[in-house]
């Protein structure tokens, strides 16, 4: 028992001992001295000395493999293959998936010259590992190293029926052309292309071009174009690569077939979108400048702008606009069928709204596939797209009467008039505008058929009785064809419709036929009615220059009345800038033609203008501040309201008082006056 159980002064840790016998190498050991076997039985005693520590560190751990390799190696060594043989198989029943020891046996037996050995070895690494690589290239180097070419070739088809990955098959491939087995080669690249097509499900273009340059290497050029032509066969248009295409070309151009190179760039650069096919606009624009003249450098650059416009209307198709770039470039390039290809194909893009503000812009795709028809094609394609488009639009919505109008002038062009007024009497019945009316009516004025004309006038005012100019040009019609009466009634019965458009132009048109035909009077009577309606100062004024130019003898008092009953009429306006214009036009008037009693009388009533302001009020009724304007005070008004006269003397009684007070501030100014 320990008495003093109190900590000791100098206190001893575990580290200080460990550094200590590190220090002080307590845990090293001599080398063991120099061994020299002399006999027989020291020999025997120092093998079973090491097999003892051997099997002992196997025994403590069996499945560390590094003991068992070095324990067959160690009787290797010693020559005692027996032995070595018997501990590689202890070891594969202990871990018969361990690669290293079945290369390592393998080897050994190969050191050795034991090649059945070797055989048998590698026969059951391969069966029982098949997917290690090593062991199947391991086996048919040693068997054409032994210069067993059918053996080695027996292990490869052995090797092959596993579906390898692509560097066995190529490793098969050259070891049939290390021996000149072209054939064999050839049908071994062939079983690999079947078995990416049927097995793997992404196969890969590399594997295809390989086996073309094998074949042109060989110089079986006919071969190599089949293959490409068949890779270009079996991955189509889903899964084009432009690797492949890039290949085939350069292969084409090795053969001097310069217009294949073409076809299949042009092929390719249709088909693969633009940002997968960088490459391959490189080597075309190459191919181009070394082998091609201007005007195959010119397709390349239509090519590329076709590729940007066909990526456009992919992400895009209703983008009009780029429909009408892409059709405009491949008009002025391409055939016509690849034009009415793109054509049906930017048609087939019909807004999916129907709004007429969304059809504006597809419209004009049928008109220019029409008028490109009619230019480039035939008669007969160009009607049936005018009647395909003309069955599409919803004409219960909205229509586009240029569409009819355009067909219409196509068939007369065809010198087919029955189909022109059939299209348009059947756009007139299924969707009446006014286009359509004055289009048709123009289209019979220019053939003569007037009749027609006055049948198309009557409906197209049936159809809208408000539009004053259809009245004032079937009015004009009649005044042409010399039926002035016809003329009047219709003018009769324009200005008796309850509701038109712009009234003040038919009157105007009415005013001057009546003028036109020299019917003063019934002009008169046609100015006193609107002036029952209106009493618009230009309506006075236009009157009274009437009376001035149509009679000879009473005119001026005619017209100087019509200013009087106008200025009588205006008291009452609110509008005095209006009533001021007409005292203008009077006076112009009077200057003219006048008196000086006459020019004195309008002179006097001339009104005065002053400046005045008004309070402005905001829209949610709040002051907004002050605002001058001017006002006009008429003498005669001014006589009839006593307020205006006095508020006149207060202004002169102001005028008069601040002047005195200015005079009395300052009186130096009055003794200068005085002296």
């Amino acid at each position: 028992q320990v008495k003093n159980k109190a900590p000791a002064e100098v206190q001893i840790t575990a580290e200080q001992l460990l550094r200590e016998a590190k220090e002080r190498e307590l845990e090293l050991l001599p080398p063991p001295p120099q061994q020299k076997i002399t006999d027989v039985e020291e020999l025997n005693d120092y093998k079973l000395r090491k097999r003892k520590t051997f099997e002992d560190n196997i025994r403590k751990n069996r499945t560390v493999i590094s003991n068992w390799i070095k324990y067959a190696q160690w009787e290797e060594s010693l020559k005692e293959i027996q032995r070595a043989r018997s501990i590689y198989e202890r070891a594969l029943d202990v871990d018969y998936r361990n690669v290293t020891l079945w290369l390592k046996y393998a080897e050994m037996e190969m050191k050795n010259r034991q090649v059945n050995h070797a055989r048998n070895i590698w026969d059951r690494a391969i069966t029982t590992l098949p997917r290690v690589n090593q062991f199947w290239y391991k086996y048919t180097y040693m068997e054409e190293m032994l210069g067993n070419v059918a053996g080695s070739r027996q292990v490869f088809e052995r090797w092959m029926e596993w579906q390898p990955e692509e560097q066995a098959w190529h490793s098969y491939i050259n070891f049939e052309l290390r021996y000149k087995e072209v054939d064999r080669a050839r049908s071994i690249y062939e079983r690999y292309i079947l078995f990416t097509v049927l097995v793997l499900v992404h196969p890969d273009v590399k594997n295809w071009i390989k086996y073309a340059r094998f074949e042109e290497k060989h110089s079986y050029f006919a071969h190599a174009r089949k293959v490409y032509e068949r890779a270009v066969e079996f991955f189509g248009e889903e899964h084009m690569d432009e690797h492949l295409y890039v290949a085939f070309a350069k292969f084409e151009e090795n053969q001097k077939e310069f217009e294949r190179v073409r076809v299949i760039y042009k092929y390719a650069l249709d088909r693969i979108p633009k940002q997968d096919a960088q490459n391959l606009f490189k080597n075309y624009t190459i191919f181009e400048k070394k082998f091609g003249d201007r005007r195959g450098i010119e397709d390349i650059i239509v090519s590329k702008r076709r590729f940007q416009y066909e990526e456009e209307v992919k992400a895009n198709p209703h983008n009009y606009d780029a429909w009408f770039d892409y059709l405009r470039l491949v008009e002025s390039d391409a055939d016509a069928a690849t034009v009415r290809e793109v054509y049906e194909r930017a048609i087939a893009n019909v807004p999916p709204i129907q709004e007429k503000r969304h059809w504006k812009r597809y419209i004009y795709l049928w008109i220019n596939y029409a008028l490109y028809e009619e230019l480039e094609a035939k008669a007969k394609r160009t009607r049936q797209v005018y009647q395909a488009c003309l069955e599409l639009l919803p004409h219960k919505k909205f229509t586009f009467a240029k569409m009819w109008l355009l067909y219409a002038q196509f068939e007369i062009r065809q010198k087919n008039l029955p189909l022109a007024r059939r299209a348009l009497g059947t756009s007139i019945g299924k969707c009446p505008k006014n286009k359509l009316f004055k289009g048709y009516i123009e289209l019979e004025l220019q053939l003569r058929e007037f009749d027609r004309c006055r049948k198309l006038y009557e409906k197209f005012l049936e159809f809208a009785p408000e539009n004053c100019t259809s009245w004032i040009k079937f009015a004009e019609l009649e005044t042409i064809l010399g039926d002035i009466d016809r003329a009047r009634a219709i003018y009769e019965l324009a200005i008796g419709q309850p509701r038109l458009d712009m009234p003040e132009v038919l009157w105007k048109s009415y005013i001057d036929f009546e003028i036109e035909q020299e019917e003063y009077e019934k002009t008169r009577n046609l100015y006193r009615r609107l002036l029952q309606r209106t009493q618009h100062v230009k309506v006075w004024i236009s009157f009274a220059q009437f009376e001035l130019s149509a009679g000879r003898e009473e005119r001026l008092p005619r017209c100087r009345q019509v200013y009087e009953e106008a200025n009588k009429a205006m008291r009452s306006c609110e509008e005095k800038e209006e009533r001021v214009m007409l005292l203008e036009s009077w006076r112009s008037f009077e200057d003219e033609f006048g008196t000086d009693a006459t020019k004195e009388r309008i002179d006097k009533l001339m009104p005065e203008k002053i400046k005045k302001r008004r309070k402005l009020q905001a829209e949610d009724g709040s002051d907004a501040g002050w605002e001058e304007y001017y006002d006009y005070i008429f003498p005669e008004d001014t006589a009839n309201q006593p307020n205006l006269k006095l508020l006149a003397m207060a202004k002169l009684w102001k005028k008069q008082q601040q002047e005195s007070e200015a005079a009395a501030m300052d009186p130096d100014k009055d003794i200068d006056e005085s002296q």
